[in-house]
């Protein structure tokens, strides 16, 4: 079934190994019947700071509008970027803090501590490059970076995640190594 899939290239570098599984995602999905588009983070106009936090109406840039017009179109999201410090990179957080805000990702309920999730009924796929080899991330320092966007970012605004592919190390792969995270990544856009 084809699906209105979104791919978000969170990495700060066009001319990364993100950018490279970005583009064998979107082939491998377009060639599967899914109808694609792209952000890629690193080409929008925005102030990734979120100046006053929720005290001030911070206006969104024209990218950033544009932005959540393209979340609210697609049925499947999937973010490609890298793990740094152990978590998300300041791009893309910064992204996080300006486009899903109260009234568009969620909306408190009075008397009740947790949101209505606005973006129920989307998906995602998380494509994550790292330096540190993935088991030691996962068992040693407990995957913070995941949890942080499958549970306290995607799930809190009603987005399943539904598959996630973590490559590396990253610094010091083969050529052949990455051609075989690329065929992953093309495997897992085409179903």
């Amino acid at each position: 079934m084809s699906k209105r899939t979104l791919v978000v290239l969170g990495h700060p570098s066009t001319d990364s190994f993100c950018a490279a599984l970005t583009d064998s995602y979107v082939q491998s999905a377009t060639a599967a019947g899914h109808e694609v588009r792209v952000l890629d983070l690193p080409r929008l106009a925005f102030d990734p700071v979120l100046h006053e936090g929720y005290r001030e109406v911070q206006a969104l840039e024209p990218d950033l509008l544009h932005a959540q017009q393209e979340i609210l179109w697609a049925e499947h999201l999937v973010f490609v970027y890298p793990i740094w410090w152990g978590g998300i990179p300041a791009l893309l957080k910064g992204f996080f803090d300006r486009i899903l805000l109260p009234g568009f990702a969620f909306k408190y309920r009075k008397g009740s501590p947790f949101p209505d999730k606005l973006l129920k009924g989307r998906t995602a796929h998380l494509l994550v490059t790292m330096d540190t080899p993935p088991w030691y991330y996962r068992w040693v320092y407990r995957m913070p970076g995941l949890h942080q966007m499958r549970k306290t970012t995607l799930a809190f605004c009603g987005i399943k995640p539904t598959r996630t592919l973590t490559f590396g190390p990253i610094l010091g792969s083969t050529a052949a190594r990455r051609e075989s995270w690329l065929a992953q990544a093309r495997a897992v856009a085409g179903q």
